[in-house]
């Protein structure tokens, strides 16, 4: 691989991420958005007809597409910076392992693996000190919510005390539409294995939210979890309670069956001095209430200290910005990162996270599926 300056496009190929795949066209799309990278290569389908397709929609040249990922790796290593991998999460552990044991730097969908006993085989295989391996908790993305990390880290809401995250949807009652048509459940979503696979779909975005935000883990969960869809013995909405150090308490709600919420991801607040409310479909807004009775609105053509920086800009504010945005923003930190790790250098972004993130959340819901079973606060594992 050639040296790389932050202002070069990286070279990636997907594996996964066709035109039939619910997240694929946002990475690529995303990907774009800022030249810092450009798709060369990849194994985006198992449907010979979708990844030719794919391949075609994006300029991807006939040569550089493959049937198999793992004939994909052997012959693109030395020409790409990166494979991002798009497939079903049940699939990654496996395509993760080939690539690090080849040194070969990966930008990775959430969830990074199926549960703690994944990441204990992955961790027989990576190494942090020679590795390059980032998840895509693209939530973290939204200008406003990086605008709120600022003012949490600089004690404009005081000492905080609760936090209450719920992403709510109606997807197992109501398909959404992908490329045209309702898209029932993916088979690999309709069975729970070591956690349920909403705490995989849905929870790891908000345990990443909270750990961002607050810069500490929970350390102990009370969950409940119930089926209200028409899936049989299947987890589709979770009720969480958490504890975290310094008296801090917490809650979680993710839903399946909550009709009316296309995507109903919300984060409250609380300090001893304010609290700061963001709603996802109003994503340039953050709402701030203070202890001596005012109310704030802030938005990117306010008194922003963080969310006003131009890369957050890329249309003047009352022209929203939204999820293929932030999903950029995170591909931007990416690239930064990867810049620095393929000249030798090692760097932390407060915007990167990989492994170390990927096992805490999954050990947080493997606690809840404990708590379930014993009907007690359970502590949640390192």
């Amino acid at each position: 691989m050639q040296m790389k300056t932050n202002q070069s496009p990286l070279k990636l190929a997907f594996i996964g991420g066709g035109n039939n795949s619910a997240v694929g066209y946002v990475h690529f799309a995303a990907t774009q958005l800022d030249n810092k990278f450009t798709v060369v290569a990849g194994a985006f389908s198992r449907d010979t007809e979708q990844n030719i397709a794919t391949s075609n929609r994006w300029g991807i040249s006939e040569q550089r597409t493959y049937r198999c990922w793992k004939e994909l790796i052997k012959k693109e290593k030395s020409n790409v910076d990166a494979f991002v991998v798009l497939t079903p999460t049940p699939h990654h552990i496996e395509v993760l392992t080939t690539l690090l044991e080849q040194d070969i730097p990966v930008i990775c969908e959430k969830s990074l693996v199926c549960g703690p006993l994944e990441i204990a085989t992955l961790e027989k295989t990576y190494n942090a000190s020679k590795h390059f391996l980032a998840v895509t908790y693209n939530y973290s993305g939204y200008a406003m919510i990086r605008e709120l990390k600022h003012l949490i880290k600089h004690d404009k809401l005081g000492t905080i005390q609760k936090v209450h995250l719920e992403m709510p949807q109606e997807g197992f009652r109501r398909p959404p539409d992908i490329a045209g048509k309702a898209s029932s459940p993916q088979a690999w979503r309709l069975h729970d294995s070591e956690v349920p696979t909403i705490c995989l779909d849905l929870g790891v975005h908000l345990h990443h939210l909270s750990t961002y935000l607050l810069d500490i883990e929970p350390n102990e969960t009370i969950a409940e979890f119930a089926n209200h869809s028409q899936y049989p013995n299947l987890v589709d909405d979770v009720h969480m309670l958490l504890k975290y150090p310094c008296n801090i308490k917490g809650s979680m709600w993710m839903s399946k069956t909550a009709i009316g919420h296309r995507n109903g991801l919300k984060v409250r607040i609380y300090g001893e001095k304010g609290s700061a409310f963001w709603y996802q479909l109003n994503p340039d807004e953050l709402e701030l209430n203070y202890n001596d009775g005012r109310r704030e609105i802030l938005d990117r053509a306010g008194q922003c200290e963080y969310a006003g920086q131009f890369r957050y800009n890329r249309m003047k504010p009352g022209h929203p910005t939204g999820f293929v945005e932030a999903f950029a923003n995170l591909y931007a930190d990416i690239h930064h990162e990867l810049c620095l790790y393929l000249e030798g250098e090692k760097k932390s972004n407060d915007y990167v996270f990989g492994l170390e993130q990927a096992k805490a959340g999954l050990c947080l819901f493997k606690a809840a599926k404990e708590s379930v079973h014993s009907g007690t606060w359970e502590k949640i594992a390192n």
